[in-house]
């Protein structure tokens, strides 16, 4: 029949083809939306007719898909006229859409109308996240038990007014200044919990970090403080499994953040001249290793090993060892480096603690004397600068309001300002705030220097 028709006649075709494909699209787009409202009001009858058979779920599919099949358009009657050879890529990609999408859009309604009819919902699949799920995650934490090292303060505008350490034992009480506190009611309380003092003060509770270990217990000489201590474990790198050499135990503060720096696969031998320095630095470190086991339940690594005795006269204590590190703390370091440097790995670090610039000044001129493979690599100072940030307030205590600079606002505005910021809550942003250096600072602790040892 085409070979028959003249040539215009095929143009003509082909150009009703091409107008009727945009017009065959918005029928699709018709009939997609009719046939959803249908399956819609469908489903609703469905959901009405609670009384009926299983089999209605069949019978609903059946008329889905009989009330999805549509009329056929003008363009799909002339189209099916004439021979496939004669008809454009798009019209035949149009036919087989035709032949396919509405027996997979039935497919698809039948399958949501089903779950519908079971009462299946996301909830019943015991894959899928609940929102339960969430609220019976509980912390990992026990709660506070007698034997813990906890630390209870107070705070006010944002000033540490009351803090203190102590070991919660049963019977004993906890005194301050804003009032008492029996340890009784303080174990089996969450960490990190308010607990009001006889005078109705609420003062926090919560376990002592290592940091707070250090500076609040009980010493003798100076201790190196965790800032220090911090700058010095990163100079020397000290990685789990690596054997330390400490040399001045003191009251035990490096002793700590060594042991947990190497960890259970690594070592610390911590030297120390002084007898009542080396009992203080193992009742610091027993005491310590107890408040642990209480509160994790696990024993902490047993890895460091003090000794008595002068370090420059250790050579036979040293001898079956080699050390990926040393840390020194002593106020004559350059006396004893002639005894570590042969025991130091090649390429290894030595941090030394020294308090006074001039205790440098002695260092460098004895690394200068002494024919030792050591390379001064860095002297730092490590500056803490602790600020107070705070919204500011007025002298009533209400909130002070930020004022835009604009012009011609009379005092009446101003006043239903005012009212406004004392009712409602001021809006993100609308409080301005005050930020200044705190006026307790820590001021100088120590110098650090960094000695590497070199093959030359």
């Amino acid at each position: 029949m085409a070979a028959q028709m003249p040539s215009a006649g095929m143009a003509r075709v082909h150009r009703l083809l091409k107008i009727g494909t945009s017009c065959q699209r918005r029928l699709r787009c018709k009939d997609t939306i009719a046939f959803s409202t249908c399956s819609v009001k469908c489903n609703a009858s469905q959901g009405d007719s609670s009384d009926s058979p299983p089999s209605t779920g069949l019978a609903s599919g059946s008329a889905l898909l009989s009330r999805g099949r549509r009329p056929l358009s003008p363009l799909e009657r002339i189209s099916s006229l004439l021979a496939q050879e004669a008809l454009s890529p798009e019209v035949l990609q149009l036919r087989e859409r035709d032949h396919l999408d509405p027996e997979e859009d039935v497919n698809v309604r039948l399958s949501g109308t089903q779950g519908e009819e079971s009462g299946a919902t996301p909830e019943d699949d015991p894959e899928s996240p609940r929102a339960s799920d969430a609220a019976v995650v509980t912390s990992a934490w026990p709660p506070l038990a007698p034997g813990e090292l906890l630390v209870a303060e107070h705070r006010r505008k944002g000033r540490v007014e009351f803090r203190k350490m102590f070991e919660l034992q049963t019977g004993a009480r906890l005194g301050s200044s804003w009032g008492v506190i029996p340890h009784d009611d303080v174990a089996g309380r969450p960490a990190g919990s308010f607990v009001k003092t006889s005078r109705g003060v609420s003062i926090l509770v919560r376990r002592a970090s290592l940091e707070d270990y250090v500076l609040y217990m009980r010493r003798g000489p100076a201790i190196a403080y965790p800032k220090d201590a911090s700058a010095m474990l990163m100079m020397m790198d000290v990685t789990e499994g690596d054997c330390v050499l400490e040399s001045g135990s003191g009251s035990g503060a490096m002793s700590l953040f060594l042991s947990r720096a190497v960890g259970c696969k690594g070592s610390v031998l911590s030297v120390e001249v002084r007898e009542d320095h080396h009992k203080r630095s193992v009742q610091n470190y027993k005491r310590w290793r107890a408040s642990w086991s209480v509160r994790r339940g696990e024993e902490w690594p047993d890895n460091v090993r003090f000794h008595t005795g002068d370090l420059c006269e250790a050579s036979p204590l040293l001898a079956a060892h080699g050390f990926h590190a040393v840390a020194l703390d002593l106020p004559y370091p350059q006396l004893v480096l002639p005894t570590v440097v042969p025991h130091l790995h090649p390429g290894a670090v030595c941090a030394v603690y020294l308090a006074n610039i001039t205790q440098v000044i002695d260092l460098l001129e004895g690394l200068r004397c002494l024919p030792l493979p050591l390379l001064c690599e860095r002297i730092v100072e490590v500056p803490i600068r602790d600020w107070l940030v705070a919204p500011a307030l007025q002298k009533d205590g209400r909130h002070c309001v930020r004022r835009d600079p604009t012009l011609g606002r009379d005092q009446g505005e101003e006043a239903n300002a005012e009212e406004t910021s004392k009712e409602e809550q001021p809006a993100f942003g609308s409080i301005p705030y005050l930020a200044r250096p705190h006026p307790a600072q820590m001021s100088h602790t120590a110098f650090l220097v960094k000695l590497r040892k070199c093959v030359r």
